[in-house]
């Protein structure tokens, strides 16, 4: 059956995967998280000064 067969090469497929390490893992996760929080505040930011122009034109 095909299934069958599909199945068994994903597992010899992913018998091939060079998976990271620990460490590789939880520095991607650090610099993904230090990366969301500069953006947030960037756009916190954006997002004051163009409220406050608003408020003061109008």
């Amino acid at each position: 059956m095909k299934i069958v067969q599909f199945f068994k090469e994903c597992g010899a497929e992913l018998k091939k995967v060079v998976w990271p390490g620990r460490d590789d893992v939880l520095s991607s996760v650090k610099m993904v998280l230090v990366s969301t929080i500069i953006v947030a505040v960037i756009l916190g930011l954006f997002d004051f000064l163009f409220n406050t122009g608003i408020t003061l034109i109008f």
